[in-house]
């Protein structure tokens, strides 16, 4: 028997607009790269807010500067967030961050720099996010049902162990939380060349099909346009090829088995997109650790399992990050990393049933409050997705 079933719940955070969070962050967003040192002062002056720099957010256009608005937007309105500061440079793009984030019901005040510089900046911010870290300090945990507990996935440095463990092992889980009416996530573009029409096959109608391999035949239009004589040294990577992997083609079907064996594809997104229903959602999305990461968090989702085979180090400032691993050399080597040990699964000293279970209990656990292990160390990598060169 399954370790959850549609009565197990977890004590997250209810909020405004009726989704469930795991967490309680206060964060001070910084509209664009020349705000993130006011973001930071004034993180450094409230204990319990947290500043999220990056390094764009200047002279982006059309397509690109849509999904910048969308990351941002996303990410303050993310359930594991409970209210947000945004800075910018100037008034009038952070104050359409800040109509975005409204929309959720939850507290949100935005300062631009220009006309007040960096000191008046800070002290008025540093005010606001006062009152609202104390505000959020007094929001409880209240019992909430699992199937409402948004869980995405991405793996990272995989390995032979990836495709034959660790990934299965969060398929397993997908399974069990698909028949519960979950909404999960997984994307990937490029690392699912070879195996897509193994993902077309799956997609749950001809509409959902269709809008799967438009994104698809996108991704590779955009390589045919910019390669050079392949893509060796991308997919897959150095340290995919030291695991044992030799093509795009093995580490696309590893890289499928993160779905399970009964979840259909309900439903693509375009970068940064949020869900509009309970299933299996495929995002056009990077392969590169931190961005995916990212754009499932401005997504809104509040879980992430990712597998890995030769230790990614992988962390996020709004998305725990759970880390699993049936590699026995990387869990030796890089234990401090790793949440789960499924090295079990190839030892023949657990089934993969055993194997989602042990997954599920550290799911459990985490979105009960107990920190990944990149929460504890400090890895908050937020990483932006960009389309163009800036204008």
């Amino acid at each position: 028997m399954s370790v959850i079933s549609k009565d197990t719940t977890i004590l997250g955070y209810r909020r405004e607009n009726g989704r469930v969070g795991v967490r309680n962050h206060v964060i001070i967003l910084p509209l664009d790269d020349l705000s993130n040192a006011a973001a930071e002062a004034v993180a450094n002056n409230i204990k319990g807010a947290l500043a999220i720099p990056h390094p764009y957010g200047r002279l982006q256009f059309g397509a690109d500067l849509d999904l910048h608005f969308r990351t941002l937007i996303g990410a303050g309105c993310n359930p594991n967030v409970a209210a947000v500061v945004v800075i910018g440079i100037e008034e009038g793009w952070t104050q359409k961050v800040v109509d975005g984030i409204k929309t959720t019901g939850k507290p949100v005040f935005g300062f631009g720099i220009e006309g007040h510089g960096d000191h008046d900046t800070i002290m008025r911010a540093s005010k606001a996010a006062r009152e609202l870290v104390q505000w959020a300090s007094e929001k409880q945990r209240v019992p909430c049902p699992i199937h409402e507990v948004w869980v995405s996935t991405k793996c990272g440095e995989s390995d032979t162990t990836s495709g034959a463990g660790s990934n299965p092992s969060v398929g397993n889980v997908f399974d069990k939380l698909y028949k519960l009416g979950g909404t999960l996530l997984f994307g990937e573009t490029s690392e699912i060349t070879g195996g897509e029409s193994l993902v077309a096959q799956r997609c749950a109608n001809d509409a959902v099909r269709e809008r799967f391999m438009f994104m698809f035949d996108r991704y590779q239009e955009m390589i045919n346009r910019h390669k050079t004589s392949d893509l060796s040294d991308s997919q897959p990577t150095k340290g995919n090829i030291a695991g044992g992997l030799t093509t795009i083609e093995e580490k696309a079907l590893g890289n499928i088995q993160k779905i399970g064996k009964e979840c259909r594809v309900d439903g693509v997104l375009d970068k940064a997109e949020a869900p509009t229903h309970p299933g299996l959602w495929f995002m056009d999305s990077s392969s590169a650790a931190a961005e995916m990461v990212t754009l499932a968090a401005a997504a809104g989702y509040v879980l992430h399992l990712f597998p890995t085979g030769q230790g990614n180090v992988i962390g996020n400032p709004i998305l725990p990050v759970i880390k699993m691993c049936a590699n026995p050399r990387t869990v030796r080597l890089m234990s401090e990393h790793i949440d789960v040990d499924v090295s079990g699964l190839l030892q023949r000293e657990i089934n993969l049933d055993q194997a989602g279970d042990k997954t599920l209990e550290c799911l459990l656990r985490t979105a009960n409050g107990r920190l990944t292990a990149a929460e504890a160390l400090g890895h908050r990598e937020f990483v932006l997705t960009r389309l163009y060169e800036s204008a």
